[in-house]
């Protein structure tokens, strides 16, 4: 059985593991002030090319999205994502459980249009109920989005500029970014992204990492973040733990080297299904590819590979998701290539 489910199924890269072992028997200072910690944080800066930079270390995506959004918004703020964005569906409702709601607009392959955020933004400020409403504060998007789409540097600075015009935050998801950053035909950088944005991250739990994901503020954290991350139980003692695995990530470039493998593999996935004439539910450019396949087709699949069930496509059809990572091997697309 091989697996195209995720792209978080394996442990870590070796040469994260590596660093961990090597460094085990040596003590450090705790929470996330060991020397590797500062190290990684260091080289993240450059990497963003935001020297004043703050960053902290989480555990995973769910808990760095809920506790950097409840430290963006005042209690009665509100976030605006589209309607297939993460935190809208696929995180238990996390958001609104810190007490904030989440505002939907429409998705276009996946993504906000900067049209559809003004509209909105000019629809509430003329609401004379407007003061009864939960307060938009904060703009959450995902890059790549969850249906493997990304942003072209003109769509984020529009979003940008909306959410400046409006004095909205903007919070970018980055559970993925490095599959993002280096999938074909991407206009975005690491520092354009840091120059883009109130807050984003750079997920290491699906990019080489066992866990962790790295939350950077570009100019500087929202006062008493510390607090705020150790409030959300998110305050790992042995911070230690996702410091070196991003020491790791971010020592020769080796977070984008293994980001665009996946990439390279996913291609190379496209082309197998494309060949023998499967349709695909969107162009995605990144690790994610959407497949539509035949019903009898995804029963004799299923018994030899793990993919997602994504959505029905009509009656006799389904919308299949296959996910590459650092991880995907030559072999693994040969044994997919003889199934298909």
């Amino acid at each position: 059985m091989i697996s195209f489910e995720c792209d978080y199924n394996n442990g870590a890269h070796p040469q994260v593991l590596q660093h961990l072992i090597e460094t085990n028997g040596r003590q450090s200072l705790t929470y996330g002030f060991d020397e590797w910690s500062e190290q990684a944080r260091q080289s993240i800066r450059e990497a963003c090319d935001a020297p004043n930079a703050d960053v902290f270390f989480l555990a995973g995506g769910t808990q760095t999205n809920m506790t950097v959004i409840d430290a963006l918004l005042p209690a009665y703020g509100a976030a605006i994502a589209v309607k297939s964005g993460h935190i809208s569906i696929h995180e238990a409702g996390a958001v609104e459980f810190t007490g904030h709601k989440v505002i939907e607009l429409p998705a276009h392959d996946g993504k906000m249009q900067a049209t559809d955020l003004k509209e909105y933004m000019k629809w509430f400020e003329n609401d004379e109920s407007r003061d009864h409403l939960a307060q938009p504060g904060l703009v959450y998007i995902s890059f790549p989005t969850e249906l493997g789409t990304v942003y072209t540097a003109a769509e984020l600075d529009a979003i940008w500029q909306a959410c400046r015009q409006y004095g909205l935050k903007l919070f970018v998801d980055g559970a993925r970014l490095g599959y993002g950053l280096m999938s074909e035909g991407c206009d975005v950088s690491l520092p354009f992204i840091a120059a883009h944005c109130d807050a984003f991250y750079i997920g290491g739990t699906k990019v080489g990492a066992l866990c962790g994901e790295a939350v950077v503020f570009p100019q500087g954290a929202p006062r008493q973040f510390f607090t705020i991350v150790k409030q959300h139980g998110a305050l790992a003692a042995k911070g230690r733990l996702m410091g070196l695995q991003f020491d790791a990530l971010f020592t020769d470039n080796l977070y984008l080297r293994i980001s665009r493998h996946a990439i390279d593999m996913a291609m190379k996935m496209r082309r197998l299904f494309s060949e023998r004439g499967y349709r695909f539910f969107i162009d995605s450019p990144t690790n994610q590819q959407f497949f539509v396949i035949p019903n009898e087709r995804v029963a004799e699949l299923e018994k030899h590979v793990l993919f997602t069930h994504w959505e029905p496509a009509g009656t006799d059809a389904f919308v299949c998701r296959f996910v590459t990572s650092w991880a995907t091997t030559d072999d693994d697309l040969k044994v997919l290539e003889a199934l298909l």
